[in-house]
């Protein structure tokens, strides 16, 4: 971890909160409690959120939980950049969420807008000291031709409000949680971030986050948090047709990559979930990987396959076939 953590993370293994928000199927309330209670006790103490997942249903199902653990067990981050309102008779799109609480999620990164964004976490969580609060989705991906103005409206006013609450003691660290790494790496040369939050960018099957985010990280001394290292399920599924990459149908191109991977992995008896999980976590710059879940079997193939003994040469594989960057670290056995 960073030298310096402004952040504290209670374990390296965090808790995803999408799954929480139905992302994808429902989920009842009785499940989201069982899976965050065998996180809770298989030892993870990280939780991220979101008001955007569920619009606003995580936040609610994990603040249930968490308020019944001692506050200084556990590490909480959620993001600004959306705050909710009621729909008022127009129309909601859900998108991927398959049972979300019936509200409006409203782009917004003035600094005002963070400010009722952190307001209304606050409420749904019940409790206010949070350790991270993330600018969330800042990024191409999601905005597209307006990014240029979403960035300089998110410095602006975003960064403006959480260098506020971390001066004042509010929150603990402040960061950027995006899907670009060309777009992280901006944050963090125009302001004073603690972590950047990446999905997808630093995994098996995409490496990305080397070339410009983590020297900036390393240089900054920001912490990274490696999230979705299943890139969106199709490093886990049993059938790469079948699953998502980036949240969308999976290419052919990624299916032939993952079929290499999963090959390579094969030959040593390996599963691809393990290399996937254990892969990010070897980086200096990684602080943390961030899993999504919302059955408590996923909970424990996770633990299961954060424990696995991989050996050395399956990494020289991966490279030599070129599935890894030559100038990744890799993982090592006990020992070595």
């Amino acid at each position: 971890m960073a030298a310096t953590s402004r952040v504290g993370f209670r374990s390296r293994i965090g808790f995803g909160g999408s799954g929480l928000g139905t992302l994808y199927h429902d989920v009842s309330d009785d499940q989201a409690q069982d899976t965050l209670l065998t996180a809770y006790q298989g030892g993870l103490r990280y939780f991220d959120t979101a008001p955007y997942y569920g619009f606003g249903l995580s936040e609610l199902r994990l603040g249930r939980f968490l308020r019944g653990v001692e506050r200084d067990s556990f590490t909480i981050s959620t993001k600004v950049g959306r705050y909710l309102t009621p729909p008022r008779g127009r129309p909601v799109a859900y998108g991927a969420w398959a049972k979300p609480l019936h509200l409006q999620p409203v782009f917004d990164y003035s600094y005002d807008g963070t400010m009722r964004a952190f307001e209304q976490s606050a409420s749904r969580l019940g409790f206010s000291d949070f350790d991270i609060l993330y600018i969330h989705d800042v990024d191409r991906y999601t905005h597209g031709q307006l990014y240029e103005a979403r960035f300089a409206e998110a410095m602006e006013g975003c960064y403006r409000a959480l260098h506020e609450l971390r001066a004042n003691g509010d929150i603990r660290a402040i960061g950027v949680g995006v899907n670009e790494s060309e777009v992280a790496a901006r944050f963090l040369r125009e302001g004073d971030f603690d972590v950047a939050l990446i999905a997808g960018r630093y995994t098996l099957l995409e490496q990305s986050a080397l070339d410009a985010l983590f020297p900036e990280a390393l240089l900054r001394n920001v912490e990274i948090v490696a999230a979705g290292i299943f890139n969106s399920g199709v490093l886990a599924a049993p059938d790469t047709r079948k699953s998502t990459y980036d949240y969308a149908a999976v290419p052919a191109h990624i299916v032939e990559r993952v079929s290499r991977i999963k090959a390579i992995c094969a030959q040593y008896d390996v599963p691809v979930q393990a290399a996937s999980l254990q892969f990010p976590l070897v980086h200096p710059a990684v602080s943390a990987v961030l899993i999504g879940m919302d059955q408590p079997g996923q909970v424990v193939d996770n633990l299961a396959w954060a424990g696995t003994p991989l050996p050395t040469t399956l990494w020289a594989a991966l490279k030599q076939a070129g599935c890894i960057a030559a100038t990744a670290p890799a993982p090592t056995e006990a020992g070595d």
